[in-house]
């Protein structure tokens, strides 16, 4: 901040921080709220857990803890999965945690209640029933972890049961006769309570549920990136320099009538509209690495496109390792779109096995019922992310060439006009009579004739019957996986590291981001509205208070009192226990 700044700046009311609203309206406040509303909307489609029950209201959580610590109920539930296995883990969190350990381990008929565990100490503990004294565990290990060094910033009991069902069963039902105000934990309560004792960010609990969905190398990987507290940082980085940009501006609200500046309000304005353009352009680059992000979380779509009866069940079938679709000599066998997820080298991928692309041929006409099936193909290989345009060999011998159908090469071009990733897949390299490894180069110039702008590296000859090492599936998947890797990595300037972490950001985090350069257009159009002497330094403010809030509803600290739905959104992921 300007220094000439700071001590008008130091004379503001006391009311009012840089941060609060401003009082003062302008016709551009409308719309203005219009936006903050959208971006308050959940972001995210909420995903449930398959062992969640239902989920805990906004209200009810905050009516669960009180402003008395002593009066917080203390939660407990089995944090792994339900059934038979050889160790159960049922936390327990709050001001009980510490009575609740007492009971259950004292001895029957014992004047001395269990002494105080160490904490952070595994201790190997018989756990009795708090009534009738009988033996629930013959041996469980607790450890105990007090208030404010544990996971939800309270007091903290972990038992680590033997995993039997009716073990599991009989020591849950104890735990609530042991203290009373004592109830079993609605689902993500225990990171909710992190949260709200600021053991842990918004975003850092976002990766948190991701990195446990993470089915695949590159899940885990971009969960990994997103679960420090570096990104949280740098939203909060952006909401203070946005918060001190609105804080310049409201001191030429406020002093600029009775106090001398040095140089003019156009001056002042257009220093402040250099710094936020600044701050956009990262903001930008930010949201496009993050849009790749998602490909790795959502998995990357992949549709095979062809002529009927050219292998596209047949290579479907040979990727994903077992019979997924049906492979007939019969054309026209898929009628439908066959979507499969399959993790290829790490990468989550969504194949799509399509319908046949063909016209009507002389005795041969199109069906109603094919002819959807091969709109549904356009259809999904225009929303893929990745095109596969598989050709196949035909004929014997020495006369041996590609059937490469005219349909095939309009919808090839269209997928590249779109901006799709395109491969080629030769199937049936095993009729060509060449030996030498690679494609021979009659196909490569029958092919370069057909998709002119495909590059040799993105062509791949297979054998789906072929059982040996030099089918070519391998090498397929091999170059798959490079272009995977190319997508997904991060753009822009910056160091490494920094363009990697934006690669971890939510799709509710980039939404809200694209939400503040939004606010930021808007305040950069007023600024180049005419005399910046004369321009509207109130609704300049106003956008960048808007683009502030949008910062703050993604660490979950804003101040537009919506913090309790957008946790809801983000906790509605979460399975009990954690």
């Amino acid at each position: 901040m300007p220094p000439r700044l700071r001590s008008h700046l130091a004379k503001l009311p006391r009311l009012r921080s840089p941060t609060s609203p401003l009082i003062l309206r302008s016709p551009r406040q409308d719309s203005t709220q219009q936006r903050q509303y959208q971006a308050s909307t959940p972001l995210v489609s909420p995903h449930r857990h398959p062992h969640h029950q239902h989920t805990l209201s906004a209200s009810a959580f905050a009516s669960a803890l009180p402003l008395d610590s002593s009066l917080t109920p203390t939660i407990y539930a089995l944090s792994t999965p339900p059934g038979k296995s050889a160790v159960a883990v049922i936390r327990i969190s709050g001001p009980s945690s510490l009575n609740i350990y007492t009971t259950l381990t004292t001895p029957p008929h014992s004047a001395i209640p269990s002494s105080t565990p160490k904490p952070r100490y595994a201790l190997l503990r018989p756990l009795y029933h708090p009534h009738t004294h009988h033996l629930l565990d013959p041996g469980a290990l607790c450890l105990f972890f007090p208030s404010p060094n544990s996971h939800t910033g309270e007091s903290t009991l972990e038992l680590h049961l033997h995993g039997g069902p009716a073990i599991i069963r009989a020591v849950l039902s104890a735990i609530p006769l042991c203290s009373p105000n004592t109830r079993y934990a609605e689902p993500g309560e225990f990171t909710r309570r992190a949260f709200y004792n600021d053991r842990l960010s918004l975003p850092e609990i976002e990766a948190l549920g991701e990195l446990i969905d993470a089915t695949t190398e590159e899940q885990r990987k971009r969960a990994v990136r997103g679960s420090g507290a570096r990104l949280a940082e740098r939203y909060e980085a952006w909401r203070r320099a946005l918060v001190e940009a609105r804080g310049e501006l409201e001191a030429l609200i406020d002093f600029s009538e009775d106090q001398h500046f040095e140089e003019s309000n156009k001056e002042l304005v257009g220093g402040v509209a250099r710094r936020v353009e600044m701050l956009q352009e990262t903001m930008r680059g930010f949201a496009e690495n993050a849009v790749r992000g998602e490909l790795l979380k959502d998995g990357i779509s992949l549709s095979l496109v062809g002529a009927p009866n050219v292998g596209k069940s047949s290579l479907l079938n040979r990727v994903v390792g077992r019979e997924a679709a049906i492979v007939s000599e019969e054309a026209g066998t898929t009628r439908d779109v066959v979507d499969l997820a399959v993790d290829v080298g790490g990468f989550m991928v969504v194949l799509g096995d399509t319908a046949g692309l063909r016209v009507n041929d002389v005795g041969n006409k199109v069906g109603r019922i094919e002819e959807e099936g091969i709109r549904r193909a356009h259809k999904r290989a225009m929303s893929a992310d990745v095109v596969m345009a598989v050709v196949e060999i035909e004929g014997q011998g020495e006369r041996v060439g590609l059937r490469i159908s005219q349909e095939l090469v309009i919808l090839v071009n269209e997928a590249e006009q779109a901006g799709k990733e395109v491969v080629v897949v030769v199937n049936k390299i095993d009729l060509h009579p060449s030996t030498s490894p690679g494609l021979p180069m009659d196909l490569i110039r029958q092919l370069s004739f057909a998709f002119p702008s495909i590059t040799e590296d993105r062509i791949f000859g297979v054998s789906c019957v072929a059982d040996s090492a030099h089918d070519g599936i391998q090498n397929l998947l091999h170059g798959l996986t490079g272009i995977f890797q190319t997508m997904t990595s991060p753009l822009g300037a910056g160091s490494i590291e920094e363009m990697y972490e934006s690669i971890g950001a939510t799709e509710r985090q980039r939404l809200l981001v694209e939400a503040c350069i939004s606010f930021l257009d808007d305040f950069l159009e007023i600024v180049g509205e005419g005399d910046k002497d004369d321009v509207d330094v109130v609704a300049m403010a106003e956008e960048l208070r808007g683009a502030a809030e949008c910062l703050g509803r993604i660490t979950g600290r804003g101040e537009g009192g919506d913090v309790e739905e957008v946790l809801g959104v983000v906790f509605e992921r979460f399975c009990v226990g954690k």
